[in-house]
């Protein structure tokens, strides 16, 4: 009984916050007016409602409810995917670089073109570029230890920010470089539904990769071995788990830039409400990372006049909670 309340509660959890994010910003919109406009997309309603009103409520609210839906539990997906994989809580989706690669050819994109669908491109292209830059180095080898992988994604990390640094350096300070700051601290303040098209099947690919991955997940616990006695290929294994979480983590970044310690905290979370099967943990924490980034996006776009960018606020909560998880766990799976 215990176990099908919270199932419900995390499957409905997201639905009632998306609605009632749709109330939240500088411009009240009344509730029943809200439900009106949304169902007046599937049912023939009269309109008794002004033209204002449906353009925040469906053209700036609701792309960015879905959008912050979306990245959120992906991030947390695949930082769960992860973690699972290199049977280690201290990682997270960027682990192998991708972050810092997307960010810096949304940085060039940005340089060059400005911000738009081309800018994008750059971002997913180099994302893409990184993770291959990291296999380079740390040699694509059926024996590939674990730690190559992590070390080869620290220097790639490094690498590209320094790059990204660069960008900074050559931008013009007027123009391009607020732009370009703005942006890698993280926001969905343009937010479109251009965004959810071009970016959001690329997440679900990735979360629905890593979703029917789940179970053999458990199986990377267990030695090379076992695993193949159970009839289960670890390196293939290992390449679909990378394949979804870099796909996830690189549109996500050309999306809404670079969002910090979801894909980190939050499978900590699901993993203390349903404990360390990844079965469940996975699941868990695309409801929670949904839930947990649109709740940190309208703080952003409500706590002041001006909107915070995502990755201060996700750093301002996220770092104190996982401070107490060390704490309390010791390093250890909590």
């Amino acid at each position: 009984m215990k176990s099908k309340l919270l199932k419900a509660l995390l499957l409905l959890l997201p639905v009632v916050l998306a609605l009632a994010s749709i109330g939240v910003g500088r411009y009240e919109v009344d509730f029943i007016v809200q439900m009106k406009i949304l169902l007046s997309q599937v049912f023939p309603i009269e309109q008794t409602w002004s033209q204002v009103e449906e353009t925040v409520v469906m053209n700036v609210r609701l792309p960015r409810i879905l959008l912050a839906m979306l990245i959120g539990g992906g991030l947390a997906i695949a930082g769960a995917a992860f973690q699972g994989m290199f049977a280690n809580p201290l990682v997270s989706p960027d682990i192998l670089g991708v972050s810092a690669g997307a960010g810096f050819g949304a940085s060039i994109g940005i340089l060059l073109f400005g911000t738009g669908f081309t800018m994008q491109m750059f971002a997913l292209v180099m994302g893409m570029c990184a993770i291959g830059f990291t296999f380079l180095i740390g040699g694509v080898r059926r024996d590939m230890p674990i730690f190559m992988l992590v070390l080869a994604g620290t220097v790639t990390s490094a690498l590209f920010q320094a790059f990204i640094s660069l960008v900074k350096f050559l931008a013009d300070p007027e123009e391009k470089l607020p732009s370009i700051t703005y942006w890698l601290m993280g926001s969905l303040g343009t937010a479109t539904y251009q965004d959810l098209f071009v970016g959001g099947p690329l997440i679900l690919i990735g979360m629905i990769v890593l979703y029917l991955l789940r179970w053999r997940l458990n199986i990377l616990s267990l030695s090379e071995e076992e695993a193949r006695s159970l009839g289960i290929s670890v390196t293939k294994l290992k390449w679909l788990v990378i394949a979804g979480a870099t796909l996830i983590t690189a549109a996500a970044v050309s999306i809404a830039g670079i969002i910090g310690w979801v894909g980190l905290i939050i499978p900590h979370i699901a993993r203390m409400i349903v404990g360390s099967n990844n079965q469940y943990v996975l699941p868990a924490s695309i409801s929670i990372g949904a839930c947990y980034l649109l709740i940190i996006d309208n703080l952003a776009r409500s706590l002041t006049a001006a909107e915070i960018p995502l990755s201060i606020l996700t750093a301002i909560i996220g770092a104190p909670f996982f401070a107490y998880l060390l704490r309390k766990t010791g390093g250890g799976w909590g």
